[in-house]
């Protein structure tokens, strides 16, 4: 699809912050005195992500992903034909990154009850996500799939991940017994030239591959191949989502906080945590967007829990995103966010035209509780209870800001992502934290290996078997 300037401009997604600033909440809020104390931060946290685009050895390669892969794209068009001609179900073994990135846009951008569409009115494969290792979920998934029928995309970088390697374990087994080739229902996402699928690829005679490049970690991953071909099979734009995210960095080369979406958000987030609201909920107001809230908790979570500053100095960072969905946790969770503790920020994500309307008949004219809501369309009914909400909070003197997309779209959605990855930067150089690493999920990964008797990790064995529960403390 060709975009024009004038199709840039109607779809450029905007960040409507009136709900955080202190004309509508008081000193609640934030003002131009308090943006103007934070302008150095600011202005530094924008030189430093700016200044190391693109580094791989600071995990920066993602900044790089929208201009630097049009062979690849290419690559994954034909890779994405060809399997959508030869299978019936296309299923991803992957966890984190690896399964939140496809996950969501699966969700936002396909029907919403893709599988269960006749195959005449789908425009790819039955699509499934093996994204844990509870054994029930692998039995059922083998239910529902012909073996025969479904081409596996294994997702590792290092290929030593033990959730997704188990379930190559199991997958590649059952090929074997069934007498199906591995290597012709198998792709491959991995590094380029070490680790154990490219091991395993070798000793196949060569899987087709995918490379998920260096300096890009899995968190940061959905614009790479990691999403692509999956979203590729399902028959989405994925040049459109790539020209979606360009167009959030042109916008995000500004270093005016009010000119720069992501810096903007950063600042924001970056206030409200440093004034004590280390809950962040976002709460989309569309199914669609439902999975970007998945996505977006492990970005957040993953790049800003840490322990210890860049210069080594102790501190316990990060704020902890809470997943919601609009209209349906008004119901659930609104009553917390608005009467409970202050300790929260919403982001609302909300569709200025969904691809439906649904108009709502007349009817039951002598009940006004119910007749009132004929002539009107669903759209509308869920617009207006995604303002009444932020109003409601915003009376409640609770921080709140929007982020609006003209409608839900390939181009829209690549916008998004960047802005989150973009944000998360700003935010984690204004923290002045490693907002790349992970030694916390390392440490739980390490305890893992210990347990199932993995060699080199008998001493941390022995130490998780003398840290057995006390059963004087089991009730």
């Amino acid at each position: 699809m060709r975009m024009t300037e004038e199709m840039r401009k109607a779809l450029r997604i905007t960040v409507d912050y009136t709900n955080m600033t202190d004309k509508y909440l008081g000193d609640k809020g934030y003002g131009a005195k308090k943006f103007d104390e934070l302008k150095k931060t600011i202005k530094a946290a924008h030189a430093y992500v700016s200044g190391n685009r693109g580094k791989d050895e600071l995990f920066m390669g993602w900044t790089e992903l929208p201009y630097n892969q049009d062979a690849i794209v290419k690559d994954i068009l034909e890779t994405a034909k060809a399997v959508r001609k030869k299978f019936d179900y296309f299923v991803v073994l992957g966890i984190g990154g690896s399964a939140l990135g496809p996950i969501m846009a699966f969700q936002a951008l396909c029907h919403l009850h893709h599988n269960d569409l006749p195959k005449s009115k789908r425009k790819g494969p039955k699509f499934y996500v093996e994204d844990n290792v509870d054994p029930v979920r692998m039995k059922e998934l083998l239910d529902v799939i012909d073996l025969k029928k479904t081409c596996f995309n294994v997702i590792s970088k290092s290929g030593a991940t033990s959730e997704t390697m188990a379930q190559y374990l199991i997958i590649s087994e059952l090929l074997k017994k069934n007498g199906l080739s591995v290597k012709e229902h198998m792709i491959f996402t991995t590094d380029a030239k070490k680790g154990n699928l490219v091991k395993i690829s070798a000793s196949l005679g060569g899987v087709k591959s995918y490379v998920l490049p260096d300096g890009v970690g899995g968190r940061f991953s959905e614009l790479s191949p990691v999403g692509l071909l999956p979203a590729a099979v399902l028959g989405i734009d994925i040049k459109l989502l790539l020209k979606g995210a360009a167009f959030m960095d042109k916008l995000c080369k500004s270093a005016d906080v009010k000119k720069n979406p992501a810096l903007l958000c950063a600042a924001l987030q970056f206030m409200a945590m440093r004034d004590g609201k280390n809950v962040g909920v976002m709460m989309p107001y569309s199914d669609n967007l439902r999975y970007v809230a998945d996505w977006y908790a492990q970005l957040w979570a993953e790049s800003l829990g840490k322990n210890v500053t860049l210069d080594g100095t102790p501190c316990n960072a990060g704020q902890t995103p809470v997943k919601a969905l609009g209209v349906t946790d008004q119901h659930s969770q609104v009553q917390l966010y608005t009467e409970g503790p202050f300790d929260k920020v919403v982001t609302f994500l909300s569709v200025g035209s969904y691809k439906q309307k649904s108009p709502i008949p007349h009817g039951c004219e002598d009940i006004p509780d119910v007749s009132f809501l004929g002539g009107h369309t669903m759209e509308e009914l869920i617009q207006a209870e995604n303002k009444a909400t932020a109003y409601a909070l915003t009376k409640a003197g609770r921080l709140n800001y929007t982020i609006d997309l003209p409608e839900v779209n390939e181009f829209t959605l690549g916008q998004l992502l960047f802005l989150f990855e973009m944000q998360t930067a700003y935010a984690g150089a204004m923290l002045n934290i490693d907002t790349f690493n992970q030694p916390g999920v390392e440490a739980g990964k390490k305890a893992t290996f210990a347990l199932l008797g993995k060699p080199g990790y008998e001493e941390q064995k022995q130490q998780l078997d003398a840290a057995a529960s006390d059963p004087a403390y089991r009730v």
